[in-house]
């Protein structure tokens, strides 16, 4: 049968409502947005390809989300995985020394913008979004990965997801045990639900984004966790600790006003946009930093330096005004 541009308007008015629960769902199995959104054009485009057979068996959205995880499993056949620096190595002792160049070949771990996602989106899975957890489900084998997504991000039952990955109910239950076992050795301290806090986050940022601004490090020591950690990929070195974290913020933060900060959000957390002030006086971007707060303290910094990529996934300007 032809398609009509009917068919072509109904197809768009009924599927485009899951088009950023797709992109969340894409991005969490292959860590990339810039990969997760071609994923998504796929996963339609296959889709439509598809819908004259569909037959209303299961919902529309279970649909789609069947599509685009077979869609993600063919990308991600002998595929590397999307690490963070703390995924390759262990820290660095040394930090006041300038950075090594970056690691280019690395096929690294991408923020993910709430912008790009419905709010409600957001809230839902606040915690399957965040970075460590997303980092961590890149260790997962691509049909573990999906099993653990399917069954406790998007509650589907066990012979549902049996039937997408064509095994059995046994063999699906056995493979969430083992995704849940190595998650727990990976990354123990995160779990796939987190109670939002908005109002805790944004006072957290507003005194990160302070003590930068005005080069106070003091300001900045009281608000790092004991165990804090910085990663800063494409560059290989990260740090550990309070003080190794301290020291490298020491070498580096120069003057007040040399820095600028922009307030962002990014895989359901707080983030900041940093502009660095060059001799001629411009800001130019510098890098998009996700924060992880555990109460009133920091416990992670990922700074993403990756010349301004970052910047333009979150529309912001690469030159603030």
């Amino acid at each position: 049968m032809t398609a009509t541009t009917t068919d072509r308007e109904e197809f768009v008015r009924l599927t485009d409502p899951y088009r950023r629960e797709l992109l969340a769902h894409c991005y969490r199995m292959v860590g990339s947005v810039d990969e997760a959104e071609d994923l998504v054009q796929e996963t339609y485009l296959r889709a439509w390809r598809a819908y004259d057979g569909y037959e209303g068996r299961a919902s529309l959205r279970t649909w789609l989300h069947r599509i685009a995880t077979n869609t993600c499993l063919t990308a991600l056949e002998g595929r590397a995985r999307r690490p963070l620096p703390s995924g390759l190595g262990g820290p660095s002792e040394a930090p006041e020394e300038p950075l090594r160049a970056p690691a280019t070949d690395v096929p690294w771990l991408q923020p993910l913008p709430d912008s790009l996602l419905d709010p409600a989106t957001v809230v839902a899975a606040r915690g399957s979004l965040r970075l460590a957890l997303v980092a961590a489900l890149q260790h997962l084998p691509a049909r573990q990965r999906a099993v653990l997504i399917l069954r406790e991000v998007l509650a589907w039952r066990a012979p549902e997801v049996a039937v997408l990955l064509g095994t059995s109910t046994a063999a699906v239950k056995s493979s969430l045990q083992r995704a849940r076992a190595r998650l727990d050795e990976i990354a123990p301290d995160e779990d796939l639900v987190v109670e939002p806090d908005g109002a805790a986050d944004r006072a957290v940022l507003d005194r990160y984004m302070a003590a930068f601004e005005n080069a106070d490090l003091d300001a900045l020591l009281g608000l790092l966790r004991d165990g804090v950690s910085l990663e800063m990929p494409p560059h290989l070195e990260w740090f550990a600790g309070k003080k190794a974290v301290l020291r490298f913020f020491e070498a580096r933060v120069r003057a007040p006003g040399a820095l600028r900060m922009v307030p962002t959000h990014a895989n359901g957390q707080p983030a900041v946009a940093m502009y660095e002030r060059g001799a001629d006086g411009v800001l130019r971007a510098h890098s998009v930093q996700v924060i992880t707060r555990e109460g009133s303290e920091i416990a992670r910094i990922t700074a993403f330096l990756d010349h301004g990529r970052s910047f333009t996934r979150f529309g912001l300007p690469l030159v603030l005004s």
